[in-house]
């Protein structure tokens, strides 16, 4: 049987999972409480890029657009780390030839929108403000932001993929039994530009991710198609140095001078850039259950929020409707099997990424600076070549497999392990290439 379904938010999750649902017949309305992305840039402190992998080109692949979006995605092959005397490290994501891709949020957000306007079964409705939420009919009470025009939409199905705060996932919160958590960390974040050098290439690598790690902070910086960079400080609020630090262009040039002086000439409108750019917070949503009454679930963001810090964000929600597809394929019209499943299967997967996020940023901070780090991770890349069947490093499965994330991370923890006594040999970084590994990984 066909729905009337709902998917309030049209950011990448809410337009992707439509296109889905509109595919298989549902008649769908996409609500969006900001402007069409296609006619106003939005301003919301969102991230610019994203770093696609293997679970989001799957999600992808599976509406027929995987090699469109590789038309406007630029491979990274691995972490360039740049120390404060300039030094450069280069730190290979898997094999030769793998890689992570920095694509734009919003030309993604663009094209995924555009193909569910083609969609005959969805519609798409923009600046409506979600006002309040029925759970029960399911229906949501809508006003226009310009206009003030009121609106109610009933439907079969309500789908919230409106983001870590959520509307839906609000009204949810306010049923019996429902479990919540937000955790903010201390760090927030500020968008900086490195621009196209006078040639329109790139100033630096296009085909890394840049890393200028320097302990409790760090700044990163992705490639753009037109030469550019676009650069993310991962900064303290309060304490020294942090935000609340710095509070004028001459703070800004002083701080830059001394922290990241290999990459200050390449920003010329770096004070201007600091002070008028939002600074925005990171935050970690945990929440169960995600269905109600076989009749709305929550999707994405809005069920699970994570840090960036793994470039799993995205990637997490596209394989949430990858797995809600797979079920609609099985379970056909039988939406309470269908949900129950769901919030089952991904729930444990959810909660394993958000702390494999959390704990990433410790390694990208700091670790990715320490020689005995960088030691390790040329082991584990070396076993791997040499014993492939025997060990899979946990960035690989998380980033270029579709091994669940809580079976990746259960195999990450038994490798923690294993990679302790090795780097506890004596003389192992003068002896690393010749151990029998094999038998090591055996005993």
């Amino acid at each position: 049987m066909k729905k009337n379904i709902t998917v309030l938010g049209a950011g990448l999750v809410g337009s992707l999972l439509s296109v889905m649902l509109g595919r298989r017949g549902h008649k769908v309305q996409l609500i969006e409480k900001r402007p069409d992305l296609r006619k106003v840039k939005w301003e919301d402190g969102r991230t610019i890029n994203l770093a696609m992998s293997e679970r989001g080109w799957r999600a992808l692949d599976r509406i027929g657009m995987m090699e469109e979006v590789k038309q406007i995605a630029i491979p990274m092959y691995g972490r360039m780390m740049h120390s404060e005397q300039g030094k450069l490290t280069f730190q290979p994501y898997g094999k030769e030839g793998q890689s992570i891709f920095s694509v734009s949020r919003s030309l993604l957000n663009e094209k995924l929108m555009n193909i569910a306007e083609q969609e005959g079964n969805v519609s798409l409705l923009f600046e409506q403000k979600c006002m309040q939420v029925e759970l029960d009919k399911p229906a949501i009470h809508l006003t226009h932001v310009q206009t003030g025009e009121s609106r109610v939409i009933e439907s079969d199905i309500l789908i919230g993929s409106d983001g870590a705060f959520s509307a839906i996932r609000s009204a949810m919160q306010r049923t019996n039994r429902f479990n919540y958590q937000q955790y903010f960390i201390e760090h927030g974040y500020k968008e900086l530009t490195i621009p196209a050098a006078a040639n329109g290439d790139w100033a630096i690598d296009k085909h890394a991710l840049h890393i200028w790690p320097r302990g409790n902070f760090m700044l990163i910086a992705l490639p753009n198609p037109d030469g550019s960079f676009t650069c993310t400080l991962f900064f303290p609020y309060e304490g020294e140095p942090s935000f609340q630090s710095i509070q004028t262009k001459a703070d800004v040039i002083a701080f830059f001078e001394k922290t990241f002086p290999d990459i200050l000439p390449l920003m010329p409108d770096i004070a201007d850039e600091y002070m008028q750019n939002p600074t925005s917070s990171l935050v970690t949503i945990r929440c169960y259950p995600w269905t109600y009454q076989n009749k709305v679930a929550l999707i994405g963001d809005a069920a699970h929020a994570i840090v960036p810090f793994y470039g799993q964000g995205m990637n997490a929600g596209f394989e949430d409707c990858v797995v809600m597809e797979e079920l609609m394929d099985k379970y056909g019209d039988d939406w309470q099997t269908l949900f129950e499943t769901y919030q089952k299967n991904r729930f444990p997967h959810a909660q394993a990424i958000a702390d494999l996020a959390l704990q990433n940023f410790v390694e990208m901070r700091d670790l990715v600076a320490d020689p005995k780090f960088l030691l390790r991770k040329k082991i584990e890349a070396h076993i791997h070549q040499k014993h492939p069947d025997l060990w899979t490093p946990l960035y690989t499965m998380i980033a270029f497999s579709h091994i669940p994330y809580a079976d990746a991370l259960a195999a990450g923890k038994k490798q923690e392990q294993v990679m302790q006594r090795i780097m506890n040999i004596p003389d192992i970084e003068s002896t690393w290439q010749e151990l029998d590994y094999k038998k090591l990984l055996q005993e």
